[in-house]
């Protein structure tokens, strides 16, 4: 009998596993958490274990490449194999694939429409729209451009994109200059500070928005996920429960996306 087969009493059993490699895993998981190399003290005490028990771990993972030690410093990092392992999966994960599968969900939890909109020729362009169970009533559909100036997902870009291609898609939209205009540049650095960018009735009445960043791992923006529902009901507050659904998706198709883990707001 397998491992998977059902038990006497009916029940699945759990694949089962190599407990060594799911421990030793713990010490690959804190380096790629912290990001920077450890010494064998902290990088042992972030993984819950004794220094004693880890450097077995790290030899081996030294003779496989997927860590090395420096030999001046004696700080672990991540290796050669981990980089190019790394780098394999980054090339075959599709962003917009990953983010289209979790807009239904995130409709049914937020209670509101949501889309996805990446950068085309003329600026933000909507490439998925998951209506929720009461639809807001918004001439929005795959193919639109958003508006830069006007839209939550517009801001979100403008915000981490490259400002050349943003001050165009601005002008073509009929805000030319609208990256020296103080107000907005205002606007934009709080849409970085708090990885949320949030419209209040501003493009439609009675209609407003919430979008937050999706980052690749070299820490490019790939797209933006956005919120959108009748300002009487959607909450827009920065700390809010819709804030926070949308803003917890976002990090974590981010960080399945090769991106750092980051900070939460606060």
């Amino acid at each position: 009998m397998s491992n998977a087969e059902d038990s006497g009493d009916g029940a699945a059993r759990a694949p089962r596993g190599i407990q060594s490699v799911e421990v030793g895993g713990q010490l690959l998981k804190a380096l790629a958490h912290t990001g920077r190399p450890m010494a064998l003290k902290d990088l042992a005490r972030e993984a819950d274990m004794t220094p004693a028990k880890a450097h077995p771990y790290l030899v081996s993972f030294g003779k496989l490449g997927l860590i090395e030690q420096d030999p001046v410093s004696g700080h672990y990092g991540l290796g050669p194999l981990a980089l190019q392992l790394g780098l394999i999966s980054l090339q075959q994960v599709d962003p917009v694939r990953l983010a289209i599968a979790e807009l239904p969900s995130l409709a049914q939890r937020l209670g509101h429409t949501v889309s996805a909109s990446v950068w085309g020729t003329r600026g933000p362009t909507i490439i998925r729209v998951e209506e929720a169970p009461t639809p807001v009533h918004v001439a929005m559909r795959h193919g639109t451009t958003a508006s830069v100036r006007h839209t939550a997902s517009g801001k979100v870009f403008a915000a981490f994109h490259p400002a050349e291609p943003v001050a165009e898609a601005l002008r073509l939209d009929g805000h030319a200059g609208a990256l020296d205009d103080p107000v907005f540049q205002a606007e934009l650095q709080e849409v970085r500070a708090r990885q949320l960018a949030v419209v209040d009735r501003q493009l439609i009445e009675g209609v407003s928005a919430l979008a937050v960043p999706v980052f690749d791992g070299f820490g490019q923006l790939v797209l933006a996920l956005a919120a959108i529902g009748p300002s009487a009901t959607l909450d827009l507050r920065p700390d809010g429960p819709s804030a926070s659904l949308l803003r917890d998706c976002g990090r974590q198709l981010s960080q399945r996306l090769g991106a750092p883990r980051a900070k939460t707001h606060q």
